[in-house]
């Protein structure tokens, strides 16, 4: 299930986890070639990618 970004915050290992609307976390990484998400380097990319849907595995799951 799509879930909007509302929020960011990092965890004890200093990655950045985007917090959705539903509640849960999703780790963002930029990590290439695997993971490409350059907007998550810097703080007006992820503030550009408020409100983007990100797919919630957790929701999916608990259909929530």
């Amino acid at each position: 299930m799509q879930q909007p970004i509302v929020g960011y915050h990092k965890d004890e290992e200093d990655h950045w986890v985007a917090e959705l609307a539903c509640g849960h976390n999703q780790h963002v990484r930029h990590n290439p070639p695997w993971v490409v998400r350059d907007w998550v380097t810097t703080e007006m990319g992820r503030a550009a990618m408020l409100g983007y849907k990100l797919e919630c595995k957790l929701c999916d799951e608990l259909k929530c």
